[in-house]
């Protein structure tokens, strides 16, 4: 399923072209739809590609909130990689990033 929206992904990017690097835009919303999970996508200005798996159960959740969800995985995400200690390309072991999505897991789960 991860890979199928990761091939949405791909599609989305390439079909926004040059548009994708002028938006400060960077959610590209629902990609594949289940009858037991959401799948939605966000890519960052270094295509960098985020997926989340929402339970399709779960209505709880707006557009606006996920988009939020993932603005602040991204911020979190750009802490780690500013960290002159990380070595790009190593696992990320960052007890505050993993505090962080572990605070997003309730409203997802």
């Amino acid at each position: 399923m991860v890979h199928t929206s990761l091939d949405v992904v791909d599609e989305k990017i390439s079909a926004m072209g040059k548009a994708l690097v002028d938006q400060r835009e960077l959610y590209l919303g629902l990609l594949y739809p289940t009858e037991d999970y959401k799948v939605y996508g966000y890519v960052t200005n270094s295509k960098v590609k985020f997926v989340m798996v929402v339970d399709s159960s779960n209505t709880a959740l707006r557009d606006n909130e996920i988009r939020s969800m993932f603005r602040k995985l991204h911020s979190s995400y750009t802490d780690v990689m500013c960290n002159p200690f990380y070595n790009p390309g190593d696992r990320i072991q960052s007890r505050a990033f993993d505090s962080m999505v572990a605070s997003l897991m309730p409203q997802v789960c």
